[in-house]
């Protein structure tokens, strides 16, 4: 960004903070209306300069997620509470239907010993569990990282491999198609099974359909919030069996019910005939 552009970010950061101090000032007029709201700077999507971040409407970001500067999220993908993606010395790619959980922390490498400027690239269809640490590495499609885990500067995992949870991955290292690593330092363990493959795809899928539910939770206005609340405390504490004995049948209002498919293992009764 040049230097006009510099002066225009700065105008614009100096009007919200008069605007801030007046209705400060304001507060204070009203003596016994005295009402001070701390205003959180928090943003959702951050840009850095003229690095701002791009996310596919098809995308599930919580609220509480910092995206910030040169930063792509694909579709179908979901970032959930807590997760910190800072694009600001390079960028990060994330691709399609990938799942990114809670409290993890994506970043990027300007230098490093090695001399390389690194981007952080996450394929198509990736797990990352909760609490892990990816910095300047690329994880191929299909792979899966474990809870706490950490890529250092470098690290590529393979297609349809997996980083173990709590694993410490060091500089430059590969991590090879069908192989469990972990360990501190992380080194191979095993094969993966059949199974396992199987299991990295289909968590990518619950995640993809749990993120939708989310979505739409989050997209609610209040006054449905409060509705369901009311039905909520209404439905609450209602016993299936009890209710059979006395002859009693309950509906649950369809704003109760999840849908099917965040719900894997519950079978939809056979209709009567």
């Amino acid at each position: 960004m040049g230097t006009l552009g510099k002066a225009i970010y700065t105008v614009g950061f100096w009007i919200r903070e008069t605007g801030q101090a007046i209705d400060r000032l304001g507060c204070r007029l009203q003596g016994n209306y005295y009402f001070q709201e701390q205003l959180s700077r928090h943003r959702t999507l951050m840009n850095i300069f003229d690095k701002a971040p791009v996310v596919d409407k098809d995308a599930f970001v919580a609220p509480s997620v910092s995206i910030i500067g040169d930063v792509l999220v694909g579709r179908g993908s979901s970032v959930w509470y807590g997760c910190v993606l800072r694009g600001d010395v390079n960028s990060i790619s994330v691709g399609s239907g990938t799942n990114i959980q809670d409290n993890s922390l994506v970043h990027v490498a300007k230098s490093n010993l090695s001399g390389k400027v690194l981007p952080t690239i996450i394929g198509d269809n990736v797990t990352v569990g909760h609490s892990a640490v990816l910095h300047g590495c690329t994880v191929e499609d299909e792979a899966f990282v474990g809870m706490g885990a950490t890529l250092l500067d470098g690290v590529v995992v393979e297609k349809n491999a997996m980083v173990a949870a709590g694993a410490l991955v060091r500089q430059n290292t590969r991590i090879p198609c069908g192989e469990v690593w972990g360990g501190n330092p992380a080194r191979f363990l095993r094969k993966l099974t059949d199974e396992e493959i199987a299991f990295i795809s289909q968590s990518a899928t619950n995640y993809s359909n749990l993120a939708q539910v989310h979505a739409a939770e989050n997209a609610k206005p209040l006054e449905e919030i409060e509705f369901e609340k009311v039905l909520r405390k209404k439905f609450a504490r209602r016993d299936e069996e009890y209710d059979s004995m006395l002859g009693v049948v309950r509906e649950t209002p369809p704003e109760l019910i999840l849908p099917d498919n965040v719900l894997p293992d519950k079978t939809p009764k056979a209709s009567q005939k």
